[in-house]
Parts: structure tokens; sequence; C-alpha cells
């Protein structure tokens, strides 16, 4: 089976790559960029899908960006807790997955040369499913309770704006 054509980060001197490692530096989660022949340490799904252990993210060249902004994003969801004990399994419930899309899409913008628009089209060719069809009709009809949810955990504002802070509770 072919991989599906997707954005991926590129090689680890290249913008793409200092601008993830940027935004997620404010989380406290240190991206480790891999050979392109590595394992990815901490990689639920394996092959080139991004990898968690404790507080860093593992990438190579060929990861796929929605995977590495999707397991960014549990490492930001999820309770100090599990974060602390992390290791291959970001763990959670069906709300906090929600959480976790919908923050991907807003953090797409941060990365270089993507943006919300090829994140959602990039879940929908990797295969991400949600009740209407397509992630952008998830995200732009469906996703109140993914909003709330990240609000109330106090990742994002009173207005619906990113904190850059992880979940604590």
């Amino acid at each position: 089976m072919t991989a599906p054509d997707v954005a991926r980060l590129g090689a680890a001197a290249g913008p793409r790559a200092g601008s993830v490692r940027a935004l997620f530096a404010c989380y406290g989660l240190e991206v480790v960029h891999l050979p392109p022949d590595a394992d990815l340490p901490g990689s639920y799904w394996g092959d080139a899908e991004a990898g968690l252990r404790g507080d860093r993210l593992y990438v190579r060249d060929d990861t796929p960006l929605h995977s590495l902004l999707h397991e960014g994003c549990h490492y930001v969801c999820m309770d100090d807790a599990r974060r602390a004990a992390l290791d291959t399994d970001a763990g959670g419930d069906f709300i906090e997955e929600c959480g976790v899309c919908y923050l991907g899409v807003l953090l797409a913008p941060e990365i270089t040369d993507y943006d919300a628009a090829g994140m959602l089209a990039d879940m929908d060719a990797w295969g991400y499913t949600f009740r209407l069809g397509s992630a952008r009709a998830w995200f732009e009809e469906d996703a109140a309770d993914a909003r709330a949810w990240l609000a109330t955990q106090g990742l994002l504002d009173d207005r619906g704006r990113i904190r850059y802070e992880c979940r604590h509770r």
C-alpha cells in the first residue's frame, strides 16, 4: 500500500523543522529529529508516525505533519500524571481525543508552509473519521464540544485563543 500524499516534516535543518521545534518548546516538549532509517521511539502506529516518550516527540524527515501535531497535542492535552508516565500510548478519553484533533488544527499555521486547511485535508487523506464525513465539516460544524473541553482545561482562553500552556489537572 502506498502512503497517502500528505505534508511531511522535511530536513532537520529546514525552516519547517525549526518552526515545529519552536512551537513545542513553549509546551516543554523537545522535538527529536532522527535519521531517515531510524525507528521512532514511542510511535504508537510505527513507520513514519511521530512517537512520544516522556517530554520528547520523535520525528523523521518523512513524518507527516498531521502526525507530529496530533502526538504533540496529546502531550499538551493530557494531565500531569499521564504526562509523567508517557511512553507510546497517550491514552485519554473520547472528548480529549476530539480536543487533540481540534488543537492540532489551531496549531497547524504555526508550522512553516502549513495551515489549518492543509491539516484538515491531510487528516482526511490519512483516514481520520468524523460523523459529518470530513475533518473540515467536523471542525466547522460539529466541534463545539472539543472547543469547550479545551477551554475548561485551560488550553484556550475565554475568546478561544490558544494559551500555549499544557493541561495540568
